[in-house]
């Protein structure tokens, strides 16, 4: 039988290509990706956002793409969270501690979160953690300083078990420019922690299933590069009621298992059985 070629996109193109310092991915890919992408036997969009990205600006056909989602929630996470956190701010019953968890990338634009934790704060004391390690350190330390927060935001590196922070935090943000689908922010939900996001292509209007305005049954959503609106769905998210068996609920539509019977039916779609 003929070996099946199934591609998987991970990323929305349009958005990640330009930004990228790689010449081939920059120029090339979009071209390619046109070019031999309609010639696999499916292409596996991880959000539904990517999948019109690829349809919409790479004219892949629509009949060859399929939306699959990461599989994002294992057992793992509800062991892990268990796990003791040695950071004094998440048992010293002080201000809320905010977490976001990303790679230290200008992708995550922690820029405009710091900007928006300095606004929130004129109105209530709080903290914020971010986990994670990347090149845009020394400017986030550096816009720290400026901002005046070096008391109540803690850059701690990276983290090989986030979930034990997101057990204890008091609400996730996730400041975005661009994801194709954003992990960490299903993990939080499935970790029963609050959710407040950047609109940003692609993953998170459908996985917080909001309306048009950016509230949801399960967070909200503010539009990218906007501080005062973030620090604003902050402030309100923090005094908003949220079921969190309802969010680890919401959370389970993007499990290993569903994943992995996704791709099985994929391929026994493609062979014809």
């Amino acid at each position: 039988k003929r070996l099946q070629l199934i591609v998987r996109e991970a990323n929305t193109p349009s958005v990640d290509c330009p930004q990228s310092a790689f010449v081939i991915r920059n120029r090339f890919f979009p071209i390619l990706a046109s070019v031999f992408y309609p010639r696999a036997d499916a292409v596996v969009a991880v959000s539904e956002g990517v999948a019109a990205d690829l349809v919409d600006n790479l004219h892949i056909p629509r009949s060859v793409v399929r939306v699959i989602h990461n599989p994002t929630v294992d057992d793992e996470i509800f062991a892990l969270m268990g796990e003791q956190v040695s950071h004094p701010w998440f048992s010293d019953k002080g201000p809320p501690v905010l977490l976001s968890v990303g790679r230290l990338s200008a992708q995550k634009r922690f820029d405009v979160l710091l900007r928006a934790l300095s606004i929130a704060r004129r109105r209530r004391p709080l903290r914020l953690v971010i986990l994670g390690e990347g090149e845009e350190r020394d400017r986030l330390e550096s816009l720290l300083r400026e901002l005046q927060l070096v008391d109540c935001v803690s850059l701690p590196g990276f983290m090989s078990n986030p979930y034990r922070y997101m057990a204890r935090a008091q609400l996730y943000v996730m400041s975005s420019s661009w994801e194709g689908f954003p992990n960490a922010l299903v993990e939080a939900m499935a970790c029963g922690l609050p959710v407040v996001s950047t609109d940003c292509p692609s993953g998170p209007r459908e996985i917080l299933d909001t309306n048009l305005l950016g509230t949801g049954s399960y967070g909200t959503l503010v539009p990218v590069d906007k501080p005062e609106k973030l620090a604003e769905a902050i402030l309100i998210e923090l005094d908003v009621y949220r079921d969190r068996d309802q969010l680890r609920r919401r959370a389970q539509a993007f499990t290993s298992q569903r994943a992995a019977r996704s791709y099985m039916d994929l391929m026994r779609t493609r062979r014809g059985l």
